[in-house]
């Protein structure tokens, strides 16, 4: 896939985790993009280490879409765990 799939698969991926996981997050649409982005690649990653599969086939696989959302899910999580302890600081 290309950077453009990968900046594409990101944001929908970024904005899927923040439908699921609503709530108040500092950072705009960049931060989402960049947080789907590196949760695709995160998501495909653990794909590939724990289960054994290679989960970024391609732009209109099932897997790829699964692999982003779960690691932007995940990586929404740590940021908000993150920026909410500097917020209460």
């Amino acid at each position: 896939m290309g950077i453009i799939a990968w900046i594409l698969i990101g944001l929908l991926a970024g904005i899927i985790a923040k439908a699921i996981m609503p709530g108040k997050d500092p950072g705009g649409i960049i931060i989402t993009m960049l947080i789907g982005i590196a949760g695709g690649l995160l998501g495909g990653w653990l794909g590939k280490v724990i289960f054994g599969v290679d989960s970024i086939d391609g732009f209109f696989e099932i897997s790829t879409w699964v692999a982003a959302i779960v690691g932007s899910l995940i990586l929404l999580a740590l940021y908000r765990v993150i920026t909410g302890k500097r917020r209460h600081a």
